[in-house]
């Protein structure tokens, strides 16, 4: 004789799983549109007069960065602070319109990119990060093992490569400069893993339409920025320039 209580608990737990699902492509699907207005609004500035309000011409001929292209690269750094802030105050519609405006800009700052390297050495590493990172989120997303101790400690390798990057723009150092790339596709791909199962622990089954939203744009946010730098990490050491 079947058990009710058996039939009642497999069928919360299959409500349970499908409802996490949902959530999880919620996740991708805001990161992946996040990714898309990145790759839009860096190839239309790249491509069009534009990118040449991002470079200065001093009087002995050497290429600069404009005052532009400087707000371009910290504005996304800005713009973290205003997610967290608006994350937990504001409306889902002003979350929603951070998370666009954050990938926009970083689209912004990432324009130069399209011009120092050639656009098959960018097309050819974008299908390398995309394997690498499905690979992870993947394991992340399957693994029973507890991943907190390997994120507190590429969190914290994190901070190192932050520091060391911030002392190699005065020691120009291109040793350090290729060092730190390859630490940092060691970070990214571990915080990869490490944050997707962060994302899926998060979900609760009795959370509102609002709330999950919300939680869904700021696992999107996390794992955008783990894919964003992974790109660049791989680029800087196996892209072509031109």
């Amino acid at each position: 004789m079947i058990n009710s209580r058996n039939i009642a608990q497999a069928s919360a737990q299959a409500y349970v799983d499908q409802g996490l699902r949902q959530y999880m492509l919620k996740v991708y699907n805001y990161m992946a549109g996040g990714l898309c207005a990145t790759a839009l609004v860096a190839y239309l500035i790249a491509n069009t007069s534009a990118i040449k309000l991002f470079f200065t011409l001093s009087a002995n001929g050497t290429i600069g960065m404009s005052g532009l292209a400087w707000l371009a690269l910290l504005a996304p750094f800005i713009m973290i602070f205003a997610f967290n802030w608006v994350i937990n105050r504001g409306t889902l519609a002003q979350v929603q319109g951070v998370y666009w405006g954050y990938a926009a800009l970083m689209g912004a700052a990432l324009a130069p990119v399209f011009i120092a390297y050639t656009g098959s050495s960018v097309t050819r590493i974008f299908l390398i990060t995309a394997a690498m990172f499905g690979g992870m989120s993947i394991y992340g997303y399957t693994t029973r093992k507890d991943l907190t101790s390997m994120g507190s400690f590429m969190m914290m390798g994190l901070w190192g490569i932050i520091i060391a990057m911030i002392v190699n723009i005065f020691l120009k150092s291109p040793g350090l400069y290729y060092a730190l790339s390859i630490l940092s596709v060691i970070v990214f791909t571990g915080l990869t893993a490490y944050d997707t199962q962060k994302i899926r622990a998060i979900y609760a089954e009795g959370d509102t339409t609002d709330m999950s939203s919300r939680k869904a744009i700021s696992g999107a946010l996390a794992l955008y920025m783990d894919f964003i730098n992974l790109f660049l990490a791989l680029l800087r050491l196996f892209g072509d320039r031109r």
